[in-house]
């Protein structure tokens, strides 16, 4: 086996068929985009396309997109200069550079910012890039392979996505099969992150009973192969804790880890966190004559608040709703007063 070409387990065709796909991109020097819904093997797909390349020997560098803002996702890619920005005391590398000769793995590619669509279009292109702050053109061959779980034309539709990057990046794309549309695959896996499970706590692993099969095979699995990982290895260390050498029933009380009596009531719109109506100023409705300001301020904290009250007071998924970036959310909520706290800060709602 060339390199370390990481493990993938699903014999359904769904599956096969994808896979059957990436061996075929694998060899050629051209960027990839993989598409998925979350939890379906985004990464271990990108990975393959890594190690089964005539780069697996290179460099296979990751970085996750909407981990982090636009000057630091920008300095992370591209790298900045001493003095580029407060804090920046000493140059630092890029990992288009670091990834030189190799791959280059950008997840969660939709949520960049169009700033740094920009760059990632350039250096796509023409191999070339400049740190933030500095004016040397730079050149790096790195491979470029993408991953999101959005449809990234209708994003283009919306303006969220350049149609000219999204050009560049899907020279061809791996749409993922979810867990659902993968007949047999469900039981595979679960047995396979039951044993790895077993394993790490000394213990035989005796199997899931047939029903605990059927179960599997039967659940939808919304969070994919994720969600079965931890829903295995739960109810696997459950039933192990007293070893009977019994067979594993299926549990469905181990689905949801939160489930509990006790569990603390949900957040509703309009918590708290969400800055009630009283506590903006009162706007007058639009009328004909009425000043332009007047009616300009009244529509968009009318777009604002129904944006946030759709998703619970999310600001980030407000702004995705609304089309713009975080900061020109925030942006807007300063501009009209909104308080310290508008809505749910991103760091506390997502994952």
């Amino acid at each position: 086996m060339i390199g370390d070409t990481p493990q993938i387990i699903g014999e359904a065709p769904e599956w096969l068929s994808a896979l059957e796909h990436v061996s075929r991109l694998a060899p050629l020097e051209r960027p990839a985009l993989v598409i998925g819904e979350r939890g379906t093997g985004k990464e271990l797909i990108a990975e393959r396309l890594h190690f089964l390349s005539r780069r697996w020997d290179g460099p296979y560098i990751k970085v996750n997109c909407a981990a982090l803002s636009d000057d630091l996702l920008d300095s992370e890619l591209f790298g900045h200069e001493r003095g580029a920005f407060t804090g920046a005391t000493e140059r630092r590398t890029g990992r288009f550079e670091l990834a030189n000769g190799g791959t280059i793995f950008l997840d969660e590619i939709a949520t960049a910012s169009q700033r740094v669509q920009e760059k990632l279009l350039r250096v796509i292109e023409y191999g070339e890039f400049q740190r933030l702050g500095g004016e040397k053109v730079l050149e790096t061959n790195v491979r470029v392979v993408a991953a999101t779980n959005i449809d990234l034309p209708s994003a283009v539709e919306a303006g969220r996505f350049r149609a000219d990057l999204l050009d560049r990046l899907a020279f061809d794309v791996v749409t993922l099969p979810p867990l659902r549309a993968r007949k047999g695959d469900a039981a595979l896996l679960a047995d396979f992150f039951a044993r790895r499970m077993a394993r790490e706590m000394l213990e035989d692993f005796p199997g899931f009973a047939p029903s605990a099969i059927d179960a599997i095979e039967a659940h939808d699995w919304p969070g994919n192969v994720r969600e079965l990982r931890n829903f295995a290895q739960r109810i696997t260390a459950r039933a192990l804790v007293v070893p009977t050498n019994e067979p594993v029933r299926f549990d469905p009380g181990s689905l949801d880890p939160f489930a509990s009596p006790f569990r603390p009531p949900s957040v509703l719109k309009g918590s708290v966190e969400t800055p009630p109506a009283a506590s903006r100023p009162k706007l007058p409705k639009p009328e004909l004559g009425a000043p332009f300001d007047v009616q300009t301020r009244l529509f968009e904290t009318t777009l604002i608040d129904a944006a946030l009250a759709a998703h619970d007071g999310h600001q980030g998924k407000a702004a995705e709703t609304l089309g713009l970036t975080y900061h020109q959310f925030r942006g807007l909520l300063r501009k009209h007063d909104y308080g310290k706290k508008p809505g749910k800060p991103d760091s506390e709602t997502e994952n």
